[in-house]
């Protein structure tokens, strides 16, 4: 009897991964809440060559630097052998604008290796490994696994405790403006207080748990007016010349609601899709008042997460 050889497998050599851009915070949900949405970023891996091979759109420099340490993680993490590769990275997803570049970046470095590795860590392990990298999980959930995010981190170890995720249609618009200016997470970190009044924090508690009830309930009309923030948004709104005037703008043309996306620069409404176009050109001309130029997006809800578009053995 003659018996059946399988052929070895072949070795995955380059992959390609999609990942939405996202927003954080969502008003008072620091570094709590995140949203996927429809702007992304394309990381391609190729494997055999030196790390930063090919150049990297998010600044040379600081791209190698957040690769490596991705692939130091997840090489652990997996407990695969290692093995060098280059990476690049392209996209609509503005750098620096709070709309949670650094995030595809490694997202995309960790999804890239676990396909050619072939570790098959779950999303839930990859959501764990990026929440480590960014130290929070208000970007890093909702890229890796899409829709609206409620993440928990363990209060000692930091570590990712729990995530909670909505899947939100296309009914609501999400309408992000982006300024010229850049806002780097650091420095926009680095203007908070370390203390705040105890009543603001319960204020932005009730703005928080508000939101989040309604996103989960569906019952969208209940935004209107229900981010109200002192965590964060009164001390970085004023490093952004125009902002706090081009959210107050959208919501005066017809959206719910709005907050600073992530630490700024960029800001965003939430509107219906019949009036998304008044309330961008609205928030674009608070910007302009300034002399600033800005980015419209009109944008829905991703509720994918990050995606293999392309394999090549």
């Amino acid at each position: 009897m003659k018996t059946k050889t399988s052929r070895p497998t072949r070795q995955m050599n380059q992959v390609t991964v999609r990942v939405p851009g996202s927003t954080s915070n969502c008003g008072a949900g620091f570094d709590t809440l995140g949203l996927a949405l429809t702007v992304y970023n394309f990381v391609s891996l190729t494997r055999g060559n030196p790390i930063g091979a090919r150049p990297a759109r998010l600044s040379d420099a600081a791209g190698i630097d957040m690769a490596n340490e991705a692939a130091r993680l997840f090489f652990v993490r997996a407990g695969v052998e290692e093995f060098g590769f280059s990476f690049h990275i392209e996209g609509d997803v503005p750098m620096s604008r709070g709309l949670g570049s650094s995030v595809t970046l490694r997202a995309g470095v960790v999804a890239g290796l676990n396909e050619l590795a072939g570790a098959k860590l779950t999303k839930d392990d990859l959501c764990t490994l990026v929440t480590q990298l960014e130290g929070h999980p208000d970007n890093a959930t909702p890229a890796v696994i899409g829709g609206f995010v409620v993440a928990r981190c363990d209060p000692h170890t930091g570590e990712l405790a729990g995530v909670v995720r909505k899947a939100i249609g296309k009914e609501l618009c999400f309408v992000v403006v982006s300024p010229e200016q850049e806002l780097e997470t650091k420095k926009a970190r680095g203007i908070l207080p370390k203390e705040l009044p105890y009543f603001d924090a319960i204020k932005s508690v009730n703005s928080a748990a508000y939101v989040v009830a309604v996103i989960l309930s569906g019952e969208y009309e209940r935004l209107r007016h229900a981010v109200c923030d002192f965590l964060h948004e009164p001390y970085r709104l004023p490093l952004i010349p125009g902002a706090s005037a081009a959210i107050q703008a959208g919501v005066t043309a017809g959206a719910l609601t709005g907050w600073l996306s992530g630490s700024g620069s960029s800001v965003l409404c939430v509107s219906d899709n019949r009036k998304a176009a008044k309330v961008g050109r609205a928030m674009a001309g608070a910007f302009h008042a300034h002399k600033i130029k800005s980015r419209i997006f009109s944008l829905h809800a991703d509720n994918h997460g990050l995606k293999i578009t392309a394999r090549k053995r």
